[in-house]
């Protein structure tokens, strides 16, 4: 009987910090996302620039870069606005219900949402059919957002 409540315990543990870690993200091994590419500089500049480690906000369990503190303090007044669909996970590849990271060049912001692409080659097979593959890709997200990526 101990062990069988040893095993709820472990359960109901491992539920309630899944739920405080929020949506799973695209982070390397220091919690970084999008390769370390600043999240307000896709709307504001239209390109891809390295964040620094000096300017940094956090957000569902990942850590944010940013080229300015200004950058930093924009996306800090409204992240949902400038975070990644997906997590930070490659918007094709999530297409397909999978998960893979990316190099934060390949992007493309549609209705006012940052998709990023594992890389350019992927991006562009990715543009050819955006409105079908963000379908695909919302159907398969409510289904992985939980799963670590190498369990898909």
């Amino acid at each position: 009987m101990k062990f069988c409540k040893l095993i709820l315990a472990f359960v109901f543990a491992a539920v309630a910090a899944n739920s405080v870690a929020g949506v799973q993200t695209a982070t390397d091994a220091n919690d970084v996302i999008l390769a370390g590419h600043d999240a307000v500089a896709y709307f504001t500049e239209g390109r891809p620039v390295l964040g620094r480690a000096e300017f940094t906000a956090q957000h569902d369990g990942a850590v944010y870069r940013f080229a300015s503190a200004e950058n930093r303090d924009r996306f800090r007044e409204n992240p949902e606005k400038y975070a990644p669909a997906y997590g930070g996970y490659c918007a094709l590849g999530t297409s397909f219900g999978k998960k893979f990271d990316v190099d934060g060049k390949a992007f493309e912001i549609v209705e006012g949402r940052l998709y990023v692409n594992k890389n350019v080659k992927v991006y562009e097979t990715w543009r050819k059919d955006i409105p079908n593959n963000i379908v695909k890709a919302e159907g398969h997200w409510v289904s992985i957002e939980h799963v670590p990526a190498e369990a898909l």
